[in-house]
């Protein structure tokens, strides 16, 4: 088995990186798989972890057969990335295991668990909906406005001055600091 390593820390934990990969390297030897490749990326809150990528992109082109995690918080940025992310590995065959929540998706036991996260994914999906859509609605039963400000459209009167003077679009834009889509739609 050709496994992908991946460890991260925040960059408040650095110090746990090189026990991360200790122990994830007696696992692997444990079980007699082979390392494949290694990955550690610091970085807290990240909206993209380029490792992570690179490690995913070898699972879709079939170079390992196995992920591991040293915790699960550690690879998904939120839970629905976590169940995307393993739904993915699991229609590509790649096990995941999560070693110290001691989660092994090759096991009938694991796969149960990675069916109840989808659940709790979902269930989470729906609550923030839900959420939203009550805050948006009180928001507008207490007369303040939703969505963007509608700063371009204060400039109509400037929009259309401008264009008289024989400005274009373009430059109508950069004096105003709106976008040239807004002059467009504005000056009509």
């Amino acid at each position: 088995m050709r496994v992908g390593i991946y460890a991260r820390v925040s960059t408040h934990d650095q110090q746990t990186l090189p026990m991360q990969l200790e122990q994830m390297r007696e696992y692997v030897a444990n079980r007699h798989w082979t390392v494949a490749v290694e990955y550690e990326e610091v970085g807290s809150g990240a909206k993209t972890r380029p490792k992570r990528e690179e490690l995913l992109k070898m699972a879709r082109r079939r170079e390992i057969d196995a992920v591991l995690v040293w915790k699960l918080d550690r690879f998904g940025r939120s839970l629905v990335d976590l169940v995307n992310t393993l739904n993915e590995l699991r229609s590509l065959d790649v096990v995941f295991v999560s070693l110290t929540e001691s989660l092994d998706f090759s096991t009938p036991s694991g796969r149960a668990m990675a069916g109840m996260l989808s659940t709790f994914a979902e269930f989470e999906r729906d609550m923030i909906r839900e959420r939203v859509i009550a805050g948006i609605a009180n928001a507008r039963a207490k007369g303040k406005p939703h969505g963007r400000p509608r700063t371009a459209a204060l400039k109509t009167d400037q929009i259309k001055r401008l264009k008289s003077e024989g400005l274009n679009n373009s430059q109508i834009a950069r004096r105003l600091g709106i976008s040239r889509g807004s002059v467009i739609t504005l000056s009509r």
